[in-house]
């Protein structure tokens, strides 16, 4: 029992590594988890996992989440790129470019904080469903926003607004990094929709000789962004929607299967690792992301996306590999929810 909570999710993690923490099962990225994944370097090359950041272009993935914008920071109200240090000082030589950024975190190849997605529980035990985020975390205590959406009305909040628990930061003070193995989805069941289950994992892993063992980073090439990258930042959503397998978060034996695996993180190539929709197989209240509730808000399993995988999969491919290291940390960005990443695999 923690101070948070005196009951938690059925099948949770709550607690386990302590009653404050925010890592979940980035804890498994021990040191001895870190040499096995150095012990899977044999060849010294490297490959980058990163989307370009403004793909995948306009917003239909997302209507909230739109391409970066670049734009010059200004030096005494003007411009700074290309801008001439002579301006202030004739005897400057020097010529300067600067810019900034307006970026959604999560447009384009990512992270999910465990901030991302929380859930309406009796954290308390006394009838009273609160929102909740992993390990008993609250919403407008721990992650802060500039509203608290009521069923009796809408209430402003004081900020500073963001996630003051469980944000990327955290992660990033991790450095995320250690064993991972890539699944390849797209060399079993192509590039039509498929929603994949237990049952389908397991002959996958079955059939390429995978093992995957408590600590690991999952990594599932589904070849859906290799055509979203030939869509060239004009995406067909029509077309996107019947595009390559995700994880079917309705099957509870997949589910339980990330319990019991021990993997640290799960990435993907898709859009939100999980089919959405989500297949309707039950009646009354659910959650409608089943796999991030499970994922994120029970196990303390971050969940990353929208990842280039194709370069790293053929190459594994070709040698008879499935494991290699893994570096990944966010950005080290107080309050954020989520962050860009630019994953690297090391071979």
């Amino acid at each position: 029992m923690a101070t948070r909570w005196k009951r938690r999710p059925e099948g949770s993690t709550w607690g386990d590594f302590g009653e404050d923490d925010q890592l979940g099962r980035l804890n498994l990225l021990t040191p001895a988890k870190l040499k096995a994944g150095i012990g899977e370097v044999t060849e010294g090359l490297s490959f980058c996992l990163s989307l370009p950041l403004d793909f995948p272009g306009g917003a239909v993935l997302n209507p909230r989440r739109h391409p970066p914008r670049l734009s010059p920071t200004l030096q005494d109200g003007c411009p700074c790129l290309n801008f001439p240090l002579a301006r202030l000082d004739g005897r400057n030589t020097d010529v300067l470019s600067d810019d900034q950024v307006t970026l959604a975190l999560q447009y384009s190849t990512q992270w999910d904080s465990f901030a991302h997605v929380g859930a309406f529980f009796d954290a308390m035990g006394n009838g009273v469903k609160e929102k909740v985020y992993y390990n008993g975390y609250r919403a407008n205590e721990h992650v802060v926003g500039p509203r608290d959406y009521r069923p009796d009305g809408d209430v402003d909040v004081d900020g500073p607004y963001g996630a003051h628990a469980l944000g990327v930061a955290n992660m990033a003070r991790k450095a995320i990094q250690g064993r991972a193995v890539l699944v390849d989805l797209k060399k079993h069941f192509g590039l039509e929709r498929r929603y994949v289950g237990y049952q389908d994992l397991m002959r996958v892993l079955d059939a390429d000789r995978i093992t995957v063992t408590p600590g690991d980073m999952l990594v599932l090439r589904t070849g859906f962004t290799e055509v979203l990258v030939g869509m060239n930042r004009e995406p067909d959503i029509e077309v996107l929607d019947r595009t390559a397998s995700v994880l079917d978060g309705r099957d509870d034996a997949l589910l339980q299967w990330i319990t019991d695996s021990g993997v640290a993180a799960i990435c993907a190539d898709n859009y939100a690792v999980e089919g959405l929709p989500a297949q309707e197989s039950t009646l009354g209240q659910r959650p409608a992301l089943p796999l991030h509730q499970h994922c994120l808000f029970k196990l303390g399993v971050p969940l990353a996306e929208l990842w280039w995988l194709a370069d790293l999969a053929d190459w594994l491919q070709a040698r008879g590999r499935s494991a290699f290291l893994l570096t990944a940390p966010p950005l080290y960005l107080p309050g954020a929810v989520g962050s860009p990443v630019t994953p690297v695999a090391t071979v």
